[in-house]
């Protein structure tokens, strides 16, 4: 018999995921970019307090406002010790540069949680992180981390990377990040300008990390997705940042979003995109993504993001016999404008969906990405109805190569049909 959860044990994981960052966010901007870590370690310390409390008292009924409320008090014991810190000591000894700071001795100004202060703080930080003295890859990674909270295995498994080098990447992005003279209080136009390519990225690979999730054991993490589309759509709210670009990434994350009920069954499987419930599909996600699409195309260029919203909207499309044809050209245009091994793997199935499996076999063998799981398990798909053997063989290569406990399942049970297949039992 299954045992029954409390819904109360998951609520404080599923509040540190969404309120985490956003606490960090105000405080930062009240603080700094010099004393960001000290609001980091507020925000943890107010859920450090929240597990100590609510183990005994029990659930507040406004958990989230109990949380604001403990992190503003923090906050301001914290500058106020800082202040008699100032006023009875400096006399003795010489102060640290940092805790001189505007910021820091102007304890009586407003740490505020209202949705339009976390809203700021949140645009306003991660234009921040995205500091152009780091690597693109450094920001990236930074602003994954602080800002939307990953940890340093995801941040390893976005970028394919090993966890020790993403740590060093960190460590120097931090020290840059302190050293910064950005001032995160008021965004202006020509530090938007120079960091934005950066920040989508960060949103991007935020989506993707939840739409198809390479760490832990659950294959999509749709409040990763909802939080990538909640701060692409404060990006949409601020006219230095409603771009044409900006609105196609959201119209891209919408259209995926539309298809996130039906790509899992209730046990966790993923459901492939032909055998999914077409009824399943978030309508008014795909209202929206038309929308984001044509606002996108109000300006003269053309992103990856533009290009990837449309292969979506195709597939959120009736079968017809054009559609495959208009996807394939898309990815031919998008591995021409931002060659990735994923886009040269999705355009193979695209392919194979034109021409036959015989002729995205051959696409696919030039590809040649022999460590990529994704890889294999393209192979063993086409070649399933073509020759069982070689099929099972990339789909056991595609099972050990994944670090998904929910894939490896999900590529398990396609392997135990063709063995059946084989075997034909």
């Amino acid at each position: 018999m299954k045992e029954k959860t409390d819904p109360h044990d998951e609520l404080l994981p599923n509040l540190f995921r969404s309120e985490y960052a956003r606490i960090t966010a105000v405080i930062s901007r009240c603080f700094s970019l010099e004393h960001f870590e000290t609001a980091e370690d507020i925000a943890s310390e107010t859920f450090l307090k929240a597990a100590e409390v609510w183990s005994v008292n029990g659930v507040p009924e406004n958990p989230r406002a109990w949380l604001y409320t403990v992190a503003k008090n923090k906050a301001k014991d914290y500058l106020k010790r800082v202040s008699i810190f100032e006023m009875k000591v400096k006399g003795e000894i010489e102060l640290e540069e940092s805790y001189r700071t505007e910021s820091l001795s102007q304890s009586e100004r407003d740490i505020v949680f209202t949705e339009q202060a976390i809203a700021d703080s949140q645009l306003a930080m991660i234009f921040a992180v995205c500091n152009p003295a780091n690597s693109t890859e450094a920001q990236i990674s930074l602003a994954l981390q602080i800002l939307c909270g990953f940890s340093i295995e995801q941040i390893a498994n976005a970028f394919l990377a090993k966890t020790e080098t993403i740590k060093k990447r960190l460590l120097r992005a931090r020290t840059n990040l302190r050293n910064d003279n950005f001032r995160i209080d008021v965004l202006k136009e020509d530090a938007v300008q120079s960091r934005v390519d950066v920040v989508l990225r960060t949103l991007y690979l935020l989506f993707n990390e939840g739409y198809s999730s390479q760490s832990g054991n659950r294959l999509i993490s749709k409040d990763l997705c909802l939080e990538a589309i909640r701060l692409t759509l404060v990006l949409t709210d601020n006219p230095l940042t409603n771009t044409p670009e900006v609105n196609a990434l959201l119209a891209l994350m919408c259209y995926q979003a539309s298809r996130l009920d039906a790509r899992t069954d209730d046990t966790g499987q993923m459901i492939l995109f032909e055998q999914q419930d077409r009824s399943l599909w978030n309508q008014e996600f795909i209202d929206k993504g038309i929308y984001y699409l044509v606002n996108a195309c109000s300006g003269n260029e053309i992103s990856k993001y533009h290009l990837e919203a449309a292969i979506a909207y195709w597939h959120t499309t009736p079968a017809d016999n054009d559609k495959w044809e208009h996807i394939l050209q898309l990815y031919n245009q998008l591995i021409i404008t931002e060659y990735s091994p994923a886009t040269a793997l999705n355009r193979t199935f695209a392919l194979a969906k034109v021409c036959g499996n015989e002729r995205g076999i051959r696409e696919a063998e030039l590809v040649a990405l022999y460590g990529n799981h994704y890889y294999h398990a393209l192979l063993g798909y086409l070649y399933a109805d073509i020759d069982v053997d070689k099929s099972i063989a990339h789909y056991e290569e595609a099972i050990s190569s994944t670090r998904s406990m929910a894939e490896k399942k999900n590529l398990a049970k396609e392997l135990e049909r063709l063995t059946r297949v084989k075997t034909g039992s």
